[in-house]
C-alpha cells in the first residue's frame, strides 16, 4: 500500500487557497506510518527523497506478504506549477 504523507490535507489547501486566498482547518500529523506497519506485523518502508523511490518501489514489491510504503508528497508544489488540477478531470467537480 502507497501513502501519500503531506501532514495536512494538501490537496484540500491548494483548493482553498485558490477559490478563497486562504486555509483553514487543513493541518493535522501524521503516524510513524513505518512503526504502524511494523506493529500488525508488515514491512515498512519510508522514502526520505524522491532518488529513493523507484529502489524502495522495486525493494517493497519484492517482499513477501503485504506492505505499506510511505511518500512524502508537497501539494504547493501544484500551485508553483499553476496547475488546476480541476481541468485535467472537469466531469468530477460538484
Amino acid at each position: 500500500m502507497l501513502v501519500w504523507a503531506d501532514g495536512s490535507y494538501g490537496l484540500i489547501e491548494m483548493h482553498q487557497r485558490r477559490q478563497f486566498g486562504h486555509v483553514t482547518g487543513t493541518r493535522f500529523g501524521n503516524p510513524d506510518f513505518v512503526a504502524l506497519a511494523q506493529a500488525f506485523g508488515l514491512r515498512g518502508f519510508r522514502v526520505e527523497r524522491a532518488g529513493q523511490l523507484t529502489p524502495v518501489l522495486r525493494e517493497a514489491l519484492a517482499a513477501p506478504g503485504p506492505v505499506i510504503v510511505e511518500v512524502p508528497i508537497d501539494y504547493r508544489e501544484n500551485d508553483k506549477l499553476g496547475i488546476d488540477l480541476w481541468k485535467l478531470a472537469p466531469g468530477l467537480r460538484g
